[in-house]
């Protein structure tokens, strides 16, 4: 240790001593915070900084070695070889690259391996550069120093490098300065120390004179001044550039500095809305790349932002763009701010759309239908123009629904959506407005000859791509038509007379299309006003029950009853069957009215003798409803009527819908012992069918049939094979209807067994029931064949 001193203040210059020093410190510290600068940049920015931080800090170790090399004050002159001097500063920069690419891993046992290659890197410079000595003497090494300056030195830079890399701060920069600092000079002055210069004659003598390596040093300091604080500069000069740059590059919004009408400066965003390169927008007019939305000037001072379109793209773009007067480069400047709103503008279109149309067929929805119609009406008012409002109701989509699920009767409404698309004009506005529900404005074209054409391709489409036969989930519609202004001035009035219209296609057959007319408007109120009545029909008393009688075409004796119901309304009288069964069927009110009449018709027949039988009539709607066989059962049990006198005749509609649940109702009504009768046979569908198929115990033929057989063979010739059919099948046959004694005759002779009809008995109510043992003043015919 006190050799190293000795040899510090002793055989050295102390002030050349202390400039070796002050450039290991600089050199140190320009080092270090290049390496920082090269941590913080991109991978490409990063190459480029570890190559100049390695120049900066081995040329800063090379010069202060070579400096205080210059220092020593020995009694031999000294000189030095320029290319082992020129090798040991490559070898330098080359051992601190390397020691740098190590330590940029940042792991504690990279700045290990970084912090031995550091010291291996100065004690090679530090030997080549003693080797490039010249003098009269040779050079002799005691290595026992040098090992133990190595070691220290080795410590210092590993703490050193640690330091500057896993934390990142001002405290810890300046201990990695310093022990670099201090790991250079112990390696240099304790190798300076172990090395001695022997006296030899037979060398040549170095120059004694001292001027050449003053000039000498002092060049080295500044060539090494410039070197350090060049870097240093550039270093902060590039993290200013590059930091400025990169934070204006952070924004969303583009940025442009606009001087003397042209742009002079802008950052990426700008050039990346304008899908051009920074040198495409330099240099240009702003108004050649954007145009503002109130047709000003881009820079023009506003009060607020603008919108805009950019000029040089096709690609759909909404801008806005907010100007502000900034000082630029010494002068006044306008900075456009653009920011991009497309995705907001498409997601709030996305979103109105949404609002204004339905969700599963993308039809407008009852919203913008309305607004449309509005629309319309008012221009129809100042022009004096016609216009036509179509409602659609899907026939069969609940039974589709309920049979396929919800997946398939979607499906089914998307192609409906997809027929009206194809179906309507440009200027039509198809709309679903829920369920199976849809709506169409006609404007542009002749009323009602253009409702009527339109419904009329409509229909002729569903029958065309909607065929039942072939699909079994299609479906059919029904259209109601108004017209404005004969039925309708107010999109009210509109509505409610197209769904009118709409009711009484329904009522009539479905599959049509019907206009709305004043007397539809009547009729529908007074349906309405039937239905409302009806509802309190039973709890009013309203309700009643008359009984026609049947007999045996053989006998001429009373089998039984058939049990009908009537209404006496206070106001109206009495209503017509006719009238008010199919508006309870339509709307329901069957069941509970059904109910009460099976009761009832129970209750009365339950007083008969045994040899009589009540017929009531079931209709299709009760079929639905899981509790009919109980509620029959409950209706024996409560009267005491015994089961077989019991007759309930179904249409064939009753068959049509889930025939395989209805077949189950039949056998467990069978199973009770009831009898089951088909009405009105020969209308139906599949008559021959259900014969097979259902458990039937007597046919009654159609009284279309019999009140036209006098006038027409083909009806005779129906009510013929009709009561054949039945024989073969061994079932009674029923012929009701008869009111004339041509028909009465006609019926025997053809052989049916049992007759009903005014001419034979009218209905009687439960107190004029008698029980009658024949017909009196009624002809017998002689069965023919």
């Amino acid at each position: 240790m006190f050799r190293v001193l000795e040899c510090v203040v002793v055989q050295h210059d102390r002030s050349t001593v202390l400039l070796a020093a002050g450039i290991c410190v600089v050199g140190m510290l320009a080092f270090f915070l290049i390496h920082r600068r090269a941590i913080e940049c991109n991978e490409r920015r990063r190459r480029i900084w570890l190559l100049v931080a390695s120049a900066t800090g081995g040329l800063s170790i090379w010069s202060t070695h070579f400096v205080a090399m210059l220092a020593y004050q020995g009694t031999i002159a000294i000189e030095f070889e320029r290319v082992l001097t020129l090798v040991s500063a490559l070898t330098a920069v080359a051992g601190f690259w390397l020691a740098l690419q190590i330590a940029d891993r940042s792991k504690t046992v990279s700045s290990l391996a970084a912090g031995m290659v550091a010291t291996v890197t100065v004690a090679a410079m530090h030997l080549i550069g003693t080797e490039a000595i010249r003098a009269a003497a040779t050079t002799r090494y005691e290595m026992t120093p040098i090992l133990i300056g190595s070691v220290v030195s080795f410590s210092l830079f590993t703490a050193a490098f640690a330091s500057t890399t896993l934390r990142r701060s001002t405290l810890r920069l300046i201990c990695a300065v310093a022990a670099s600092v201090a790991a250079i000079c112990i390696l240099h002055f304790t190798a300076m120390s172990a090395t001695e210069l022997i006296p030899d004659p037979t060398l040549p003598e170095a120059s004694l004179d001292g001027g050449g390596r003053i000039w000498l040093i002092g060049a080295v300091s500044i060539v090494m001044s410039v070197i350090v604080l060049t870097t240093v500069a550039a270093s902060f000069i590039d993290r200013y550039l590059t930091d400025l740059r990169g934070f204006a590059n952070a924004t969303l919004e583009g940025l442009a500095v606009v001087r003397d009408g042209r742009v002079i400066e802008t950052n990426a965003r700008f050039a990346e809305l304008l899908l051009l390169r920074d040198r495409d927008i330099l240099g240009r007019d702003p108004d050649d790349l954007l145009a503002a939305a109130d047709g000003l000037p881009l820079t023009a001072q506003r009060n607020s932002a603008v919108a805009a379109t950019p000029k040089v793209t096709d690609r759909e773009v909404f801008l806005e763009v907010a100007v502000h007067t900034i000082e630029y480069r010494g002068r006044s400047c306008q900075v456009l701010a653009v920011r991009d709103l497309t995705e907001k503008r498409i997601a709030e279109r996305r979103i109105e759309h949404m609002a204004r149309h339905d969700a599963l067929t993308d039809l407008p929805n009852r919203t913008l239908f309305n607004d449309r119609l509005d629309g319309a009406l008012r221009t129809a008012a100042l022009s004096g123009d016609v216009l036509a409002v179509l409602a659609l109701d899907l026939d069969r989509f609940k039974a589709v629904n309920d049979v396929f699920g919800h997946a398939e009767g979607d499906r089914v409404l998307i192609r409906v959506a997809d027929i009206l698309r194809r179906c309507v004009g440009p200027a039509d506005t198809p709309s679903r407005i829920g369920g199976d529900e849809f709506i169409i404005l006609q404007t542009g074209v002749e009323q009602p000859a253009g409702a009527n054409l339109l419904a009329e391709r409509i229909l002729e489409t569903f029958r065309t791509e909607m065929n039942v036969a072939l699909d079994p989930t299609a479906v059919g519609v029904s259209i109601g038509c108004a017209v404005y202004p004969d039925d309708g001035e107010t999109p009210d009035d509109l509505r409610n007379a197209a769904d009118m219209a709409l009711y009484n296609a329904k009522f009539s057959g479905r599959g049509t299309a019907a206009f709305y007319s004043a007397a539809m408007d009547a009729e529908l109120r007074e349906r309405r006003e039937i239905e409302s009545e009806l509802r309190y029909a039973v709890l009013r008393s309203q309700l009643s029950m008359v009984f026609q009688p049947l007999f045996d075409a053989t006998s001429g004796l009373c089998s039984g009853y058939e049990a009908l119901m009537r209404w006496k309304h206070p106001q109206w009288g009495n209503v017509s069957p006719s009238v008010f069964i199919p508006v309870a069927e339509e709307t329901g009110i069957i069941v509970p009215i059904g109910e009460w009449a099976m009761r009832e018709a129970c209750r009365v027949a339950s007083t008969w003798d045994d040899g009589l039988a009540v017929a009531v009539n079931v209709s299709a709607i009760q079929f639905r409803f899981p509790n009919l066989v109980d509620m029959i059962a409950s209706a024996l049990d409560e009267s005491g009527l015994e089961p077989h006198r019991l007759e309930l005749e179904i249409t064939e509609t009753s068959l049509l819908k889930d025939r395989n649940t209805t077949l189950a109702t039949l056998l467990r009504l069978k199973a009770l012992g009831v009898h089951v009768v088909m009405d009105d046979f020969g209308t139906g569908y599949s008559s021959l069918s259900n014969l097979h198929s259902f458990p039937f115990d007597k046919i009654k033929i159609d009284r279309s049939f019999i009140s036209e057989m006098e006038e027409s063979d083909s009806a005779r010739a129906i009510v013929k094979a009709i009561i054949g059919l039945g024989k073969s099948l061994d079932l009674p046959v029923v012929a009701e209807g008869i009111e004339t004694f041509g028909q009465h005759r006609m019926v025997v002779e053809d052989g049916c067994e049992q007759l009903q009809g005014f001419l034979l008995g009218k209905p009687k109510s439960e107190g004029e029931v008698e029980i009658l043992s024949g017909i009196r003043n009624l002809p017998t015919y002689r069965r023919r064949g």
